[in-house]
């Protein structure tokens, strides 16, 4: 009898299987993905591009056959694309937290990757610059992708004829660490979704794009609630982000509930069935719950403790769970929490404040948050499945 986890990625991966081949895109989805990432989109800025990597359709069709082959891992199973999912905001709302080679846990949730180009650090505690040398740390980590070092991952793509006349006609040579990193850059770099209906309110002038529930949230959002204090909003666009780094009392939160563990934790083995397991049976076919420290682990100052990167809030209704371990299922809960005042705990940002707000209040803010999602998001997707991956 096939369990439910089995028969969801079976359906999952025979749905995804029927859509390779199937796209309806128009011309050139490559050379349209450089038009976005050079021509703009209503509500962010310009992207910019290092000097040492500029954009190109070349480029970027290399840099997708790469995120999405399964061949880069140490057993051949893993890719990127399989925990950053395009019909999934490209992160993963199945999961709580990631799972990576045979099915090695993770701390944290993975994110979204639409407009990671606009990050001035990357992963949430931002020990990463450039998205050109960020990917070397998930091929290498022992619970993602497992290779045993980055100088095996570039041997190994060097030996793959079918990336040979990709990398010339990309880069005028054979495949590189230098290379690899600015192919795969190129193409998350095009990963631009904008054009939201509070876009087309705020910076297009239409006044019918927003209904009057996402307008009153927005004056919240930009008010009372304080929110745009760290998700920033300009009068010509919005990342959304600060791009720095605060306690908000959340992970400290999760610190305490690590050492002091609930004695019973609900698991939902199928739609709407739930079992109430005891610590004693999670701890048998569990490894330990890891301390999460955030921005600490980089600088190694106490000052940093539990303070994690500001995430942008573009698409945030397509990208749960929330939160950095993706601890919160739903926007209400994550509302919830910061309309409490956060943790309240000593070291907390005094940015995070009890907010007193009401449910007809809170509704409005989720509202205006719905407002985010990108109506060119299918387009990614799209162009994200124009081939089937290597080694499916």
């Amino acid at each position: 009898m096939i369990g439910w986890p089995a028969l969801k990625w079976f359906v999952l991966g025979c749905a995804m299987f029927l859509s390779y081949g199937s796209t309806a895109l128009a011309g050139d989805w490559a050379e349209a993905a450089v038009a976005r990432k050079t021509g703009g989109a209503l509500g962010l800025p310009m992207l910019d591009h290092p000097s040492d990597n500029p954009p190109s359709a070349e480029k970027i069709r290399l840099g997708r056959k790469l995120f999405f082959d399964r061949r880069l891992s140490l057993n051949r199973t893993m890719s990127c694309g399989m925990c950053h999912i395009p019909e999934q905001g490209f992160g993963n709302y199945e999961l709580q937290r990631a799972v990576g080679l045979e099915g090695r846990s993770l701390r944290r949730n993975a994110p979204s990757l639409v407009n990671v180009g606009y990050y001035k650090t990357l992963f949430v505690d931002g020990r990463e610059t450039a998205l050109e040398t960020q990917f070397v740390s998930p091929l290498i980590a022992k619970n993602e992708m497992a290779n045993p070092s980055i100088g095996y991952v570039v041997e190994l793509v060097k030996s793959l004829p079918d990336y040979e006349k990709k990398f010339e006609a990309a880069f005028g040579g054979p495949a590189t660490l230098q290379r690899i990193g600015q192919a795969l850059a190129g193409y998350q770099r095009s990963l631009i979704a904008a054009n939201s209906p509070f876009d087309q309110w705020k910076y297009g002038g239409d006044e019918t794009a927003l209904d009057e529930s996402a307008k009153r949230g927005f004056a919240l959002f930009s008010g009372k609630a304080g929110c745009s204090q760290c998700h920033l909003v300009g009068q010509e666009d919005a990342v959304f982000t600060d791009q720095s780094f605060h306690d908000t009392g959340y992970g400290w939160m999760r610190e305490q509930e690590r050492q002091n563990p609930p004695a019973t934790q609900p698991l939902e083995v199928s739609p709407g069935v739930v079992f109430h397991m005891s610590r004693k049976q999670l701890d048998d076919v569990s490894g330990p719950v890891l301390p999460d420290l955030g921005r600490y682990e980089v600088t190694q100052d106490p000052a940093d403790s539990w303070k994690f990167r500001t995430p942008s809030l573009r698409n945030i209704e397509l990208t749960r769970p929330y939160m950095h371990d993706g601890g919160f299922a739903r926007l209400e809960d994550v509302l919830a929490f910061y309309n409490g005042g956060g943790a309240l705990h000593d070291q907390q940002s005094p940015l995070i404040q009890p907010l007193g707000l009401e449910k007809n209040d809170l509704a409005d803010l989720e509202a205006f948050l719905k407002s985010l999602t990108s109506q060119d998001f299918a387009t990614l997707v799209e162009e994200a499945r124009v081939e089937a991956p290597d080694n499916w």
